[in-house]
């Protein structure tokens, strides 16, 4: 199959779990027999096109001027990316467009519209669950898209059980336009064949033992938490807090930390590339991600591939892929001290930490490999795109065929959708 797919960030270029999530799933695609083409913001560190172990990635550019704020940003990016869209799709016949999240809405619909493309939506988190309602216009706003992006997929994928009902729950989604196929890991990404103690000397001193954040720095991540735990570990254990990643919550946890008195505990390394984060995960006691709000939770599979015992917060996708005293630990929500007892239950028993990460790597590589999901997402594919309704609607909508060498011509846009604020009934299919 051909497939088009739109994500606004991918490596180099990472803020979160999605660029990984979008980059694997392509190449795992690619491994199958499928060609991949994605279109993502442009990156000054990479090139405006190459070819990543067979996908075609497309770097585009904000379409004009400075943006006034992050909004602007995205509107822009989606103009650029469906002009470089709309010439890859006049230059050969894709089968379908993937977008990823809300923030590629006005590009993927388009594409749909003009070249009578099903479009597949995979949504990795809702502005709903990340800060626990809506509480402005801003998010109010980036709620809509999302739900009308979900409104002109003809089928959603998100990437747990627990995503599935918050999506059927805040957008009044219909279960069977919902496919549920959990993220995936290649482990052999994250581990290491030795530890390199030049690392480990840049962030603890000797006899510390390392507690291993790794993620972006946003409330929701609960870093805050894993701070206040800190008091009640130290006076126990010489441990090291390492937390790598960047974000907006930053300067607050840094406030935080001093507050506390733990500063001097606390390494925030900022961004780390890949090697970096390799030895960090193989050199901590324990990797921690204490979570208020968690859609999957890559991280976690990151570190039972590294063979790092987790401990992370109880809630969403974590309680899918983290079984309690098995392949890890979970810990109450925002609750400080239970994140302490957990933490302490690994750093004290180093039997029972070596016995979960040994279970964690062994579930890590039988169910969530790349290529189990990867056939997945193609099975939905085909469902979609050889459906009677996509036949008929290609059929019945589409203009006569162009000649050679023209490819597909402009369509007039469908009307655009009530708002889900205005609407009472439940949204179709397709």
């Amino acid at each position: 199959m051909r497939i088009l797919m739109l994500s606004w960030e991918y490596p180099p270029r990472v803020i979160g779990g999605l660029a990984q999530h979008v980059a694997e799933i392509s190449r795992a695609l690619v491994q199958e027999g499928n060609e991949v083409k994605v279109i993502t913001a442009y990156d000054e560190h990479s090139p405006a096109w190459e070819e990543d172990e067979g996908v075609e990635v497309y770097r585009v550019p904000p379409y004009h001027g400075r943006p006034l704020n992050f909004l602007s940003w995205v509107h822009q990016l989606n103009f650029s990316m469906l002009e470089k869209g709309v010439q890859l799709c006049r230059q050969e016949d894709f089968d379908l467009v993937h977008a990823h999240d809300w923030l590629v809405a006005y590009a993927a619909r388009a594409l749909k519209h003009i070249f009578h493309l099903p479009l597949i939506a995979t949504i990795h988190a809702t502005e709903y669950g990340r800060n626990g309602g809506l509480h402005n216009d801003e998010q109010r706003y980036i709620s809509d898209v999302e739900w009308w992006l979900t409104y002109e997929s003809w089928r959603v994928i998100c990437c747990s059980q627990y995503m599935r009902e918050e999506l059927e729950r805040v957008f009044q989604l219909p279960g069977d336009k919902i496919r549920v196929i959990y993220n995936g890991i290649r482990p052999q990404a994250f581990q290491v064949s030795g530890k390199d103690p030049a690392v480990r000397d840049r962030y603890a001193a000797p006899g510390e033992k390392i507690l291993f954040f790794i993620g972006r720095l946003v409330r929701e991540k609960g870093v805050q938490v894993l701070l206040e735990a800190l008091p009640l570990l130290r006076d126990r254990f010489p441990v090291r807090l390492v937390v790598a990643g960047k974000g907006p919550y930053e300067e607050e946890l840094h406030r935080l930390a001093r507050q506390l008195g733990v500063d001097g505990q606390v390494a925030f390394a900022g961004f780390v590339d890949d090697y970096t984060r390799n030895q960090l995960y193989a050199q901590a006691e324990v990797a921690v991600f204490p979570s208020l709000y968690e859609p999957f939770g890559l991280v976690a599979l990151e570190a039972m591939a590294a063979g790092t015992p987790v401990v992370v917060g109880n809630c969403g996708g974590f309680m899918e892929t983290v079984q309690q005293g098995v392949n890890g630990l979970r810990a109450a929500v925002g609750d400080p001290v239970d994140l302490a007892r957990q933490i302490s239950l690994l750093l004290e028993d180093r039997e029972l930490a070596a016995k979960i990460a040994r279970r964690a790597l062994a579930d890590v590589e039988e169910k969530f490999s790349w290529t189990i999901l990867a056939r997945q997402t193609e099975a939905l594919y085909r469902k979609v795109v050889f459906s009677p309704e996509a036949r008929r609607w290609r059929r019945e909508l589409a203009p006569s065929p162009p000649q050679a060498g023209e490819g597909r011509p402009f369509m007039e846009s469908a009307p655009a959708p009530p708002s889900r604020y205005e609407r009472e009934e439940k949204v179709p299919v397709s």
